[in-house]
């Protein structure tokens, strides 16, 4: 049986996601580089300059594809729009986190994103659970992820926010194929 396509690209109503390239470099560096975007991300590091985009995307080119990915999420009308990505944890758990253009919140397109990728994750990619976090002061990417099928631990976590430089209080959540 073969195994999980390395790079996917999975289809919504209104995104592809799809792996990010050297032509996503300058638009998520000008989308990210929003205090109110970075604050919300463990860690991104606030200013975010085009070496910082250029840094994120040799990272994910380096990885193993069986145990981490990334999608640039595009827009036709927009183009890049934001990211998703699933990263290992020392664990053994797959972590999921993600970012939106601030042009494009309050409409639908993150959870329409995450629950693609957690569809493809439970399938092709063959996981059982994911895990994630939100700030506890970030109540709406709590509404993302529950809308997603994410399930509230109970456990609140110190997580480390580069933009904040400081630790923020997490909500801990999980999700079940």
């Amino acid at each position: 049986m073969p195994g999980p396509t390395p790079y996917p690209r999975l289809a919504t109503d209104r995104l592809i996601l799809r792996p990010l390239t050297i032509a996503d470099v300058a638009p998520m560096a000008a989308l990210f580089n929003d205090f109110e975007i970075a604050r919300m991300v463990s860690r991104i590091p606030h200013p975010y300059a085009l070496d910082d985009a250029h840094a994120f995307l040799a990272h994910l080119q380096s990885v193993d594809p069986s145990r981490e990915r990334g999608f640039a999420l595009q827009s036709d009308a927009a183009g890049l729009i934001g990211v998703v990505g699933l990263d290992p944890r020392d664990d053994g758990a797959t972590e999921l986190g993600y970012w939106l253009g601030k042009p494009f919140w309050g409409q639908g397109y993150m959870t329409e994103a995450v629950r693609a990728v957690l569809e493809w994750v439970g399938g092709e990619w063959g996981r059982r659970f994911v895990v994630s976090r939100h700030f506890a002061d970030n109540p709406a990417s709590g509404r993302v992820l529950t809308k997603a099928g994410f399930l509230y631990t109970g456990e609140v976590r110190q997580s480390c926010s580069l933009a904040r430089r400081e630790p923020v209080s997490s909500r801990m959540m999980v999700w079940l194929a």
